[in-house]
């Protein structure tokens, strides 16, 4: 106002020397204009982008009536060899989707438009038979912007081709090496191969072995292990074994016999827990007396109620690629918290929590970017340089923006503790072992042989 006022008087002194003749030109002055402001491109709504899965309808019974629904599909195994990981990796997952719609659901900031989640609309159960799993992916395909869920290694690679063609956003219940290599995939922590590598070399500096032979599940699964233990031999100049087996505890002779027969000072498995009972119950049986290091998914609690529970407590351990269950974090804490201590509690509902906090933050990344279509999903997963996994993956997991080279190698060993909430307790720390440090990533499976 005082500004206003002040030119306003040089003008009008301008005109009185005007009028008395003076040659000086007047000073110019500012105009008023009946033009309306320019509006701020902030004040002015924002879209999104859609295309499949995503709609401005509420979810079936939703948290927030005024969000739209992003559906997410799942295949798991309910039936199969990995029910007793299936189910809890389920209910854990469902929990985790219904704490953020609780939170708000998937939000960003300049954007009206807040979406819940709907993870349990398409959940089906494959088996862990490859053909089902593609079967049942085709049917909700049409359906689901990502999948929440695609439980099993050789399950996974059976729809992964048509996971790309159609740019699936895809949370593998595994852990393949391969899976660093495929933009679709959202894997978290360290893979079995790298899991494997760490475990031998924490053998060579704990038990001084010799000889490692590994007993495995065929393909991309146990494949993987057995690579990484084939790595880490070579590197600590090992003597090297494989011996592959097929799922089913009837089919488990062989691989006990060749344990036996052979007498490696380590055995590492990779398997699911029924069959990693009757492998070490049977070779221990049988006189057996080196050790054996499982990768994560053959453990279960529930093995500690079965006759090889002596043979497992005295000889066995397990690789950990993340804080269990009774870790000590926000995370955890939410988790409990959320589930209630289930009566049948396993890490199962632990790592099916963790593998849903990269999906989180891909989806406010894609819904920040305004595209919450499938292509635009998978780019902003792959711009993704941290994740924050409230505490429950060691530090460094999440980093998809930095490709293969920038995969987790951490992982840490458990040995069995009736104790434990989960029968296990880890012997130290998360740590990288020399064979893993060195090595160049790649398809491990793939070197396998």
């Amino acid at each position: 106002m005082r500004r206003f006022k002040a030119l306003s008087a040089v003008a009008a002194l301008a005109l009185v020397l005007a009028a008395c003749g003076d040659d000086e030109e007047p000073e110019a002055t500012p105009e008023e204009t009946d033009e309306p402001a320019e509006e701020d491109p902030a004040a002015e709504p924002m879209t999104v982008a859609t295309d499949v899965g995503v709609t401005e309808e509420a979810c079936p019974d939703a948290v927030n009536a005024d969000n739209g629904c992003i559906y997410l599909g799942t295949l798991t195994d309910l039936t199969g060899p990995f029910a007793g990981f299936g189910i809890p990796l389920t209910a854990a997952q469902a929990a985790f989707w219904a704490r953020v719609n609780e939170m708000g659901g998937i939000t960003a900031e300049g954007y009206d438009q807040a979406y819940d989640v709907d993870s349990t609309t398409y959940n089906q159960s494959s088996g862990w038979d490859a053909t089902e799993h593609a079967r049942l992916y085709e049917e909700m395909e049409p359906n689901v912007l990502a999948l929440a869920q695609s439980l099993g290694t050789p399950t996974t690679q059976a729809i992964l081709d048509s996971l790309k063609a159609n740019n699936v956003l895809t949370v593998p219940a595994g852990y393949t090496s391969l899976f660093n290599f495929e933009d679709v995939i959202l894997e978290a922590s360290a893979n079995y191969c790298v899991e494997t590598m760490n475990s031998v070399d924490y053998a060579v500096e704990t038990y001084g072995i010799g000889s490692v032979m590994s007993v495995y599940y065929e393909g991309d699964y146990g494949g993987d292990a057995a690579a990484g233990a084939q790595n880490a031999a070579e590197f600590n100049e090992l003597e090297f074994t494989a011996v592959p087996t097929q799922p089913g505890v009837e089919n488990q002779a062989e691989a006990v016999a060749a344990i036996v027969g052979g007498a490696p000072d380590l055995v590492t498995i990779t398997t699911g827990p029924a069959e990693t009972a009757t492998i070490v119950g049977g070779a221990v049986a049988a006189g057996y007396t080196g050790r054996f290091i499982g990768t994560n998914p053959t453990w279960n609690p529930a093995l500690l109620g079965t006759e090889a529970a002596p043979a497992l407590q005295g000889l066995y351990e397990v690789g950990g690629t993340f804080y269990e269950w009774d870790a000590d974090t926000p995370g955890h804490e939410a988790m409990r918290e959320a589930l209630d201590t289930p009566d049948d509690v396993n890490d199962g509902y632990t790592i099916g929590w963790i593998w849903q906090y990269a999906l989180q933050a891909a989806l406010e990344a894609a819904l920040g970017n305004g595209d919450l279509t499938r292509a635009g999903l998978v780019e902003a997963a792959n711009s993704l340089e941290s994740v924050d996994y409230e505490g429950m993956l060691p530090e460094g997991a999440g980093n998809y923006a930095g490709g293969p080279e920038a995969q987790i190698r951490l992982s840490r060993v458990n040995a069995v503790d009736p104790e434990s909430t989960t029968g296990i307790s880890p012997v130290g720390d998360f740590f990288t072992g020399p064979t893993a440090e060195a090595w160049a990533p790649e398809i491990c499976y793939e070197g396998l042989g």
